[in-house]
């Protein structure tokens, strides 16, 4: 008879190729044969490269730095992976660029994350696995089950390994506020939140109100992502008006372009510790930045589901062969 492990295969999409050898590496097994190719004019062709019948596959794929392309490969990937006879098709996204549109907060507009999430589905998706979605109740969206994951353990274990005293953490808005309170109580220290606003579409915002007196020398803001790190650097600069020492910035998702680079290594943060959930290229050899891994964290919840465990065992503790492999 089958064991359960030998059903599984992980198969990477273009914009997670070193995500799945980190996973594969975890899970002791070999990464799923694929191929993708995309025409002169944009047409993308994908092809599954080994025999997937009566397997339970995992397709990883980020919707981030080329989010139109990567959304449309990941639908191709599903519909392949069904026409095979695949047992299931589980996808693992572990940035969902989209959910960022989550409700009709203007006239004549698309619910974006929406039409996302019928299409996944449509396409014959059995489950998706995320992380740090950017609204929970996006998870309604889906009539699937969908697990999201939390990174702010790793990265508060992350944070405890460099050991800065008088810490406290911070929201760059009333939006996070809750987030951050849970990384708060994991390092046991206070939460401040600041207060943001936004008058277009232009990634610009304005960060002016700290609520509540502070009094730190070092401070952590934390945010679910970044694309131009306008909120981030903001934010800090109102920390340093505050007396702040140092500030170190936290995020799971790090879309920062070159330009946005050039701004950071210019600002006041001391050091921005991001996750791996998007390969960005710009993230690379640069001394202000740290990259955490949650491909271990994703390859554990791979592990649960296919003993058909709880994944609520990763919000409570982590696994220290998580935390080895992740930093």
């Amino acid at each position: 008879m089958e064991k359960k492990n030998e059903r599984i295969r992980i198969f990477a999409g273009s914009s997670s190729r070193d995500f799945v050898e980190k996973m594969c590496s975890y899970l002791s097994i070999k990464a799923g044969e694929s191929e993708v190719f995309q025409f002169s004019e944009g047409n993308t062709y994908v092809k599954i490269g080994e025999n997937v019948r009566n397997k339970d596959v995992y397709i990883v794929q980020t919707v981030g730095l080329n989010a139109n392309d990567s959304f449309m490969e990941l639908l191709f990937w599903i519909d392949s992976f069904k026409r095979s006879s695949a047992r299931s098709v589980t996808v693992i996204m572990p940035f969902f660029s989209y959910a960022k549109a989550d409700k009709k907060d203007e006239p004549r507009v698309s619910i974006r994350a929406r039409v996302c999430a019928d299409c996944i589905e449509a396409a014959g998706a059995d489950r998706v696995i995320t992380i740090d979605l950017h609204s929970p109740q996006i998870q309604g969206f889906f009539k699937k089950p969908v697990d999201n994951l939390y990174a702010y353990p790793l990265l508060c274990e992350y944070i405890r390994t460099r050991a800065i005293g008088d810490l406290v953490v911070v929201s760059p808005d009333a939006g996070f506020a809750r987030d951050a309170r849970r990384y708060g109580s994991y390092l046991g220290v206070p939460v401040y939140t600041c207060e943001k606003t936004r008058t277009d579409h232009s990634e610009k915002a304005s960060v002016n109100v700290l609520f509540g007196p502070l009094a730190a020398r070092n401070a952590l803001i934390v945010d679910d992502f970044t694309i131009s790190g306008g909120t981030l650097i903001e934010t800090a600069n109102l920390m340093k008006k505050k007396g702040v020492e140092h500030v170190y910035a936290m995020v799971t998702h790090a879309l920062l372009h070159e330009k946005a680079i050039a701004k950071l290594m210019e600002s006041h943060i001391h050091k921005l510790i991001v996750t791996d959930t998007v390969a960005n290229p710009h993230l690379l050899n640069n001394e202000k930045i740290e990259i955490i891994s949650v491909a271990p964290l994703f390859a554990e919840a791979v592990n649960i589901i296919q003993n058909e465990g709880s994944l609520s065992s990763l919000f409570d503790s982590l696994p220290a062969s998580v935390l080895k492999s992740s930093f």
